[in-house]
């Protein structure tokens, strides 16, 4: 078994990849949307649905 290389200590898959490097440019330009304006957006739309398919169904 050959010994470990020194300089490479802590190096892993992702990073010998490229991985790390593109998530990472990835995260800084990336559009973010607050958790809770997406659980609100999705409140909305199933009340909006919901209301939507009471009223088509009463006309």
């Amino acid at each position: 078994m050959a010994p470990p290389k020194k300089g490479k200590k802590g190096e892993g898959f992702h990073s010998a990849a490229g991985l790390i490097r593109y998530f990472d440019a990835e995260e800084e330009t990336a559009f973010k949307i607050d958790p809770k304006a997406v659980i609100s957006m999705i409140i909305a739309t199933i009340v909006i649905v919901e209301l939507a398919r009471y009223w088509l169904t009463t006309v």
